[in-house]
């Protein structure tokens, strides 16, 4: 295909990857800004551009006409997706195009994007059509309300995916679980930390240097910029109907990567007002269950091992026992805890899943206990009671929000 005006390419910057403030309302730059810029970072998405360009122009021409710009930034796709976008332009005039010939990756590409863009509100959304576009709506409104960030989850109402395989949950599940215990304060903000869909505020993320890694962009958004305050909006992901997917296990070696250079760095999270603060009714009455489940580990350690009753070995009544008190846990916990998140998904299967991942967490708050109580009375304060009481306090704190952020969540639709 042969582009007449290849001028209408926008120049890939380089250098540090630093978005700059807008132009203040007084200069004559700003007769050019605009409301919201969008990004959608492409590599091999031929079969997708035209009409993700198309139904990203529908929606947004409908509620922000002419007052946002739409900017693919392309790595020199061999499909030559860069140039059909090109051709787009004369349908499409808020289409901006860049094509990156000597830089890649998914994360430097969008903010190489915002670095030309014109809004005041930056975004991006796949190329792949993975992301409901439609979602764009309740993001520009969550924004335009005063978030500073605004993320689409499929882990809060509304949200969700469609066919992941047993392995793609797992790792999924796993690479959060790691992010929640290296980068707590980060990840623990939002419901889906893993999300590629989101709308930040320019102000918020403007004269930072980032440094990102692999395709998560939203932890470095979060973890370096300031963001004060953050809404979340359900999305279905899903699957991909062109072309073939670059999820790699080189991605998730990066995100450790990423996780961990984050966490070595010397950044401040300044202020920590969001809309999904910590949830302390929750908690109470997560606590209030763990209460009950004393008194029903202690009633049947008492049944098994009594000499008076069955008279089993002490080591093995204590297993069944913490079993069944962790059983008991589980079904007060989706029945009372998290009975809005467990009433969306009510078949026995989703039921069976999210009891084996509570009693997985249960377990590893288990091993946290020993090894607080140990450390505590070992090393701070002499006293097994008191040291025990700290223990049980942390592995509490650990059972809850490892499992309000993995167990009892929105995550499988059809």
């Amino acid at each position: 295909m042969s582009i007449k005006q290849p001028n209408l390419l926008l120049p890939a910057p380089s250098g540090d990857l630093q978005i700059s403030e807008l132009p203040s309302a007084t200069s004559d730059e700003a007769s050019a800004l605009l409301s919201f810029s969008l990004v959608v970072p492409t590599y091999n998405e031929a079969a997708n551009i035209n009409k993700i360009v198309r139904i990203l122009s529908q929606i947004l021409d409908e509620i922000i006409p002419g007052d946002y710009e739409l900017i693919v930034v392309d790595d020199d796709s061999p499909d030559g997706t860069w140039q059909l976008a090109l051709s787009l332009i004369a349908e499409y005039p808020q289409l901006r195009v860049m094509r990156r010939q000597h830089e890649r990756g998914l994360s430097s590409a969008i903010i190489r994007g915002w670095q030309v863009a014109k809004g005041r509100f930056l975004g991006v959304i796949d190329g792949d059509l993975q992301h409901p576009p439609h979602v764009l709506l309740q993001l520009l409104n969550a924004i335009q309300e005063g978030a500073d960030l605004a993320v689409a989850s499929r882990h809060v109402e509304g949200g969700g995916v469609s066919s992941w395989s047993f392995i793609r949950r797992f790792l999924s599940r796993g690479a959060q679980l790691l992010g929640l215990i290296i980068l707590p304060r980060v990840l623990g903000r939002v419901s889906d930390p893993m999300s590629g869909y989101f709308l930040v505020r320019r102000s918020a993320i403007a004269n930072v240097k980032l440094n990102p890694v692999g395709y998560k962009i939203l932890l470095e958004v979060i973890g370096r910029g300031d963001i004060r305050q953050i809404a979340e909006v359900g999305y279905v992901f899903c699957e991909r109907k062109e072309g073939e997917s670059k999820v790699t296990w080189k991605q998730y070696l990066d995100y450790i990567h990423h996780l961990l250079r984050l966490r070595l760095s010397t950044f401040q999270i300044r202020g920590l007002s969001v809309h999904n603060s910590f949830p302390i009714g929750r908690f109470i009455r997560f606590g209030l269950v763990g209460l009950s489940g004393v008194f029903v580990d202690m009633a049947v350690l008492y049944l098994l091992s009594d000499p008076t009753t069955l008279g089993l070995p002490l080591t093995r009544s204590k297993i069944i026992a913490g079993e069944i008190a962790i059983f008991n846990n589980f079904l007060w916990n989706d029945a009372w805890t998290f009975a809005d998140v467990a009433m969306q998904q009510k078949q026995w299967h989703q039921r069976l899943k999210r009891f084996l991942k509570f009693n997985i967490i249960c377990l590893a708050g288990l091993v946290l206990n020993v090894l607080v109580l140990n450390l505590v009375f070992n090393f701070i304060i002499h006293n097994r009671y008191i040291a025990n009481l700290i223990a049980i306090a942390a592995a509490t704190v650990w059972n809850f929000w490892v499992n309000l952020k993995l167990s009892w969540r929105v995550t499988q639709v059809k």
